[in-house]
């Protein structure tokens, strides 16, 4: 593994417990087992470092997103309840810390419009790639016709966020899965 990458998954972990402001840089180069000089080398501050690891965690997402959500021997809902399912059991491996995105926009968005809008960005791209998803279930007839399913993966999105933060405040997965169980029971309602 090279020394960025050591930084970049070290720093991940750190930014998920301890937030952006309590991330100290020595600390995490003691953690990594890297000097200074190296992170100074692959990035300009820690605003960049901070940037770049929401890219690693999204790259984390889209292959979930892709594992899933191409999974045609399952259907549509399926595939959606599948990612945030697994989503949810990553959550359980890293103690319930929720999701790193939530935890940095809600730090760091009022005072930061870097990250306001890459955060945002990111979570943009999830409900659109969900929306895809739940579109082919519109047109299986598996949620009403005139379903907005843009609208619906968005709520999908904004909903787990909450349920993440509230399951990171519990320290289980009841919030996850209740949300869940309601979205999925709600959206094929007819």
């Amino acid at each position: 593994m090279s020394t960025k990458q050591r930084l970049l998954d070290v720093g991940m972990g750190m930014l998920l417990e301890h937030g952006y402001h309590g991330l100290g840089i020595q600390p995490l180069l003691d953690a990594a087992h890297t000097p200074k000089g190296s992170f100074y080398h692959h990035f300009k501050d820690k605003e960049d470092f901070a940037l770049q690891v929401i890219d690693t965690y999204m790259l984390g997402v889209h292959a979930g997103l892709d594992e899933c959500l191409a999974d045609n021997d399952r259907p549509p809902l399926a595939r959606v309840r599948r990612f945030f399912e697994l989503t949810q059991q990553s959550y359980k491996k890293e103690g319930y810390m929720g999701c790193l995105l939530g935890g940095l926009g809600q730090e760091l968005s009022g005072a930061n419009d870097v990250f306001r809008h890459k955060i945002e960005k990111c979570f943009s791209e999830i409900a659109r790639r969900t929306a895809d998803c739940l579109e082919e279930a519109r047109e299986r007839g598996d949620i009403p016709a005139d379903s907005d399913t843009r609208r619906m993966a968005s709520l999908l999105v904004d909903c787990w966020e909450g349920a993440a933060l509230r399951s990171r405040l519990r320290g289980n997965a009841m919030p996850l899965t209740a949300m869940l169980d309601f979205f999925f029971e709600s959206a094929v309602r007819r």
